[in-house]
């Protein structure tokens, strides 16, 4: 398990510019928030139907409406960005989140830093070890899902292989479970599921949102795939007050 900073909101964003690609949905909004409240300049990416989601930050971010996966609609969004952070959600059987991520990977700065989202079934080495209720959860999941042509959690893996092939200064965050309530701090994180600390399998989505953008400017997140977990979760007190 690895702290990531402390509690307190660090003020060190001002003059610079983050795009929020997925700004509209409930993870999007907070990552909107977190970002204001560090002086960062924000860009919003959501579909036009979406833009009124936003209503809450008139005046204080500018929205470009579009679909995440028009290269042209991230090309534009993503220009002089120091930051881009993504929600990759894999709507549809058209490879909207690869196409998505393709585009951030394309058109964003060459010195940009990348932190995507998505969910502990991506793996990036295959040394994650999951529960057997997690894999025929994932693949109860995955293949109903693509039945109905709703989600496509495979087109996901798509985006994010893509992601860790590339040369970009990228941070993917693997989501546990997600939850509301108020914040408790930024959540621990391994580098691989199947760590005890992870166990509890649950996070606060705000604190996930927090992680996201505490990653902007922490260079030792770059290259890496951390799982994400609740700090105040049982699993991760119990690590706390475990021997070091």
């Amino acid at each position: 398990m690895k702290p990531i900073g402390s509690d307190e909101v660090s003020k060190t964003g001002t003059g610079r510019k983050v795009c929020i690609v997925g700004a509209s949905g409930k993870l999007g909004r907070y990552l909107v928030k977190h970002a204001l409240d560090r002086g960062y300049e924000v860009v919003g990416v959501c579909r036009e139907q979406s833009v009124a989601k936003l209503a809450d930050f008139e005046g204080q971010i500018t929205v470009i409406p579009g679909a995440t996966d028009d290269r042209a609609v991230i090309a534009r969004a993503v220009s002089g960005c120091d930051a881009v952070l993504t929600v990759l959600v894999p709507w549809g059987m058209n490879h909207y989140a690869s196409g998505t991520a393709q585009a951030v990977l394309d058109h964003a700065g060459p010195d940009a830093r990348l932190v995507f989202s998505c969910g502990w079934h991506i793996t990036r080495d295959g040394k994650d070890r999951y529960t057997r209720k997690f894999k025929l959860y994932a693949a109860v999941l995955g293949r109903l899902a693509k039945l109905a042509r709703v989600v496509d959690l495979y087109d996901q893996v798509e985006a994010c292989r893509r992601i860790f092939a590339s040369d970009t200064r990228w941070t993917v965050v693997r989501g546990s479970d997600l939850e509301e309530g108020d914040s408790q701090g930024l959540p621990v994180w391994s580098r691989h599921v199947g760590d005890p600390v992870l166990a509890s399998n649950l996070t606060r989505r705000v604190d996930y949102a927090l992680f996201m953008v505490e990653a902007v400017e922490n260079d030792a997140l770059v290259h890496e795939a951390p799982a994400i977990v609740g700090r105040l979760t049982a699993s991760a007190l119990a690590h706390a007050s475990g021997p070091a």
